[in-house]
Order: structure tokens, then C-alpha cells, then sequence
């Protein structure tokens, strides 16, 4: 079959690869009817995950029909239409158990590695290095989906893909990160970082009724936020204005309620503490960017809370932890419980209160996958999603 493979920094390719076969009685294989290149995924092009292998295959957000299943799946067949959490999950350790799923105690097997970087191991997740398991993605024309009685949902035919496609990661990421939030009706929300995550966040939280703060520096991913809201989002350009002051004035001094930090480890900014962090990356000394954090925790009112649903790799330095602790902030963060929330988020599109194709900018074919890479990496103004279709 046809997969995309990692094979170094900013080096992916289209290449034939085995096809998937059946390893447990718990497996399904999948033909993938569309897959979609997330914003961690260029973590992977960057280079800034470790354990990657040349001829990995790529990709965590991906859905199809399953053309096969192990003996102990009962509840799937041949012929069903599923969307696959970006976590494999086996259900019945503890941490499933307290739908905590993204921390799956038995699907990582190469769980040693997770715990040397960060004392304990979560979940395996498809497509995201080998401290992650090691497992294949989902941009190829068919995945083996292990834990298959478990992750898959069903989901109705009468819904296109790409409605549908985001229940995998991004939407009910966005989700998570607003609801960490605990937003009670009028509370003021910033978010940093205005790609796909930062717009599902969004979505969500003026969903659960808060206003907005919009902050990033391309002008696309500005109106796609703005685009959002009736009068109850602002957006703000960090390259042509002081966030702080900014957000200060919008919050009569007071700073927002709460803050998601949408960007991760590849934060950019043109102050000094954003020019040590890329000194500091470039010269190996520090895995992460952390100017938005930074930034968030400075603008955040007292007791307000941080929900972080950007991906941070490793170790970041001049993390400000005397400001948390004299604001009293809350801190949140963590990959995804996506089973948690795909059949409440499901019924939202059901219910036509949400259509998550908005975010889609760019479709192409499996085939253009490393150019697919290559235009959200070097475009991120104009193309804000890539999906493949195999």
C-alpha cells in the first residue's frame, strides 16, 4: 500500500510500504477514506520528536471503513464507517477505567522510553514516534487499529467525511482545553495560536459562553477566528501590538479569566525572551519554546486558569513558576481523552450546532503528501488544514 514516511527533518515521502495484517484477536484493519495532517505532526517534520525511524509511517487523524477484524471484536464489523482516536486504548487498566484514556496503562509497548523522558508512560498513539509506541499512522491507504473493541465509533453514512474527520483529535482536543477552563457565561477567554487547535478552541469556548481574545500573527488564521463570533471574539496581531497592554485594556486591568495555549513547543515571537528560546533550541540546550506560556501566564488574572493543549516535547527553560504560584493560577494540560468526548461532540454535528470542516483550506491526494507537508509548514497563513484522501 501507499503510506506517508518519515524519513528526517523536513524529509517525507510517498512510498509503498506492507500492508497492515492482524497481530491480536482485538485488531481491526481500516481503509482510510481521509487522513489530515495535524499541527504536532510538524513537530515530527521539524525534528523536535525523538525516536523517530526512517520509514515511520505518519498521520493520527484518520477515518474509514473497516475491511476486517480479529476474533474478539464484537462490536464491528465489515462494512462499518468508524472515525479512530488519535490514543490506542485497551479500556480496562486503570486509567480507562476513570476515562482517563490518553493515559492508558497497557498500549504503549515501548513504555521504558516514555518513562526515562517523564517518569511515566501514556498511551500508545498512532503515527507519533516510538516512545509513543511505534505504531503506524493513519496517512496510508489502510491501518491495523489495535484495541479495536474499544477506540473506533461508528459513525452514521448520512454525514460526510469531513464533517466527521476531526472527532479524531482536533475537535474534541479544542474541546478539552475549553472545558478545562470552567467557563461560566460572560467569562473572558485568550487563546494563543490560531491554527487548527486554537480555532476549535475557539468554537468551543464561545460555545460554553465566554468572550474571546484571539492572538497569533497570521492574518488568515485571524479571520478564520474572527469569522467565529457575533461581536464576541477580538483578535489581536502579537507583531503589530503589546499582547499584555492589549489584553489589559480589553479586561479593564483585570487579565482573562482564563488562557489556552494553543501553540506548543514551536512558539514564535520577536521579544528577548523568544530570541533565547530559539538560540537555545538551535543549540540543543532546550527541547521547547515557551514565549506564549510565558506570555499567558504574565496576562492571566489572578486565580485564573491555564488549559495548555499545545504540544510541549521536552524541557523549556525560564519557565515562570513564581508567577503561577503568586497568582495562584491553575495549570492544565495533557494529550486528549478523545473517547470521552466523541459521541457528545458527535451529536453536536448531528444537531448542526457545529460543522468542523470549517477548517478545512487545502485537499489533496495521499500521493502530493510530502508537498502537503511542505505548504503547511512554509504557507501557514493560507493553509491552515491539509486533508489526503488515499
Amino acid at each position: 500500500m501507499r503510506a506517508v514516511t518519515w524519513h528526517g527533518k523536513h524529509d517525507v515521502r510517498v512510498e509503498q510500504v506492507p500492508d497492515p495484517t492482524l497481530v491480536n484477536p482485538r485488531d481491526a484493519i481500516v481503509k482510510v477514506s481521509l487522513t489530515a495532517i495535524c499541527g504536532s505532526d510538524l513537530h515530527l517534520y521539524d525534528g523536535f520528536i525523538p525516536t523517530m525511524k526512517a520509514g515511520d509511517v505518519l498521520g493520527h487523524e484518520f477515518m474509514g471503513e473497516v475491511v476486517e477484524v480479529g476474533p474478539a471484536v464484537e462490536n464491528l464489523k465489515k462494512g462499518d464507517r468508524v472515525v479512530v482516536p488519535f490514543a490506542i486504548c485497551c479500556g480496562q487498566c486503570y486509567y480507562c477505567r476513570q476515562e482517563l484514556w490518553s493515559l492508558c496503562d497497557n498500549s504503549n509497548p515501548n513504555a521504558w522510553m516514555a518513562e526515562a523522558a517523564y517518569g511515566h508512560a501514556g498511551a500508545g498513539l498512532f503515527g507519533y514516534s516510538h516512545m509513543m509506541g511505534g505504531y503506524a499512522g493513519g496517512q496510508a491507504e489502510y491501518v491495523r487499529v489495535p484495541y479495536a473493541d474499544v477506540g473506533p465509533l461508528k459513525v452514521p453514512d448520512d454525514i460526510p467525511d469531513e464533517k466527521l474527520l476531526f472527532l479524531t483529535d482536533i475537535f474534541p482536543t479544542g474541546y478539552q482545553a475549553a472545558e478545562a477552563c470552567e467557563i461560566k457565561e460572560g467569562d473572558i477567554v485568550a487563546v494563543w495560536g490560531c491554527g487548527p487547535v486554537g480555532q476549535f478552541a475557539i468554537r468551543c469556548a464561545l460555545m460554553m459562553g465566554a468572550h474571546v481574545i484571539a492572538i497569533d500573527h497570521y492574518d488568515g488564521r485571524l479571520r478564520m477566528a474572527a469569522a467565529a463570533g457575533n461581536g464576541d471574539i477580538t483578535t489581536l496581531n502579537f507583531d503589530e501590538e503589546s499582547i499584555y497592554e492589549q489584553v489589559m485594556d480589553l479586561t479593564a486591568g483585570r487579565g482573562p479569566d482564563a488562557c489556552i495555549d494553543a501553540v506548543g513547543l514551536e512558539s514564535h515571537g520577536s521579544t528577548l525572551d523568544a530570541v533565547y528560546d530559539y538560540v537555545k533550541t538551535a543549540t540543543f540546550l532546550a527541547t521547547d519554546r515557551l514565549h506564549a506560556l510565558r506570555q499567558a501566564v504574565r496576562v492571566i488574572r489572578k486565580g485564573g486558569i491555564l488549559s495548555v493543549p499545545g504540544v510541549y516535547g521536552g524541557f523549556g527553560d525560564k519557565f515562570p513558576i513564581g508567577a503561577i504560584f503568586a497568582k495562584s493560577v491553575t495549570l492544565r494540560g495533557g494529550q486528549t481523552h478523545v473517547h470521552r468526548y466523541l459521541q457528545p461532540l458527535l451529536e453536536r454535528i448531528r444537531q448542526g450546532q457545529i460543522d468542523p470542516s470549517f477548517i478545512v483550506t487545502h485537499r489533496m491526494k495521499l500521493d502530493e503528501g510530502a508537498a502537503a507537508y511542505a505548504a503547511f509548514k512554509r504557507h501557514p497563513d493560507e493553509c491552515i488544514k491539509v486533508v489526503l484522501e488515499p
